[in-house]
């Protein structure tokens, strides 16, 4: 009778591990990649916004804002966990 129990709980226990490997662990990877872009993120660096604005980062704040310039003399603060993608990075600069 323990056996026909522990059986019956088999297919749920793979269902929870196929859920965990196709959905959660994707997801959590999602997550900590735009984190690190979103720390990545410096002035002159040109952002994609998650409403589809688009501009160039000019300043960086600590308390996770930026100010976003998207158009000449155009200057928006944005959360900085709203940027949605960098479409070109800018170099660092050389030490000399």
């Amino acid at each position: 009778m323990d056996g026909s129990a522990i059986a019956q709980f088999i297919p749920l226990i793979l269902i929870f591990a196929i859920m965990y490997f196709l959905l959660i662990r994707p997801q959590q990877k999602k997550i900590k990649e735009h984190q690190k872009m979103v720390e990545a993120l410096r002035r002159g660096d040109v952002v994609v916004t998650q409403g589809g604005l688009i501009g160039k980062v000019v300043k960086v704040k600590d308390d996770n804002e930026l100010d976003v310039e998207i158009a000449e003399g155009v200057k928006v603060r944005v959360v900085q966990s709203t940027i949605a993608a960098v479409k070109s990075k800018t170099e660092p600069a050389a030490n000399s």
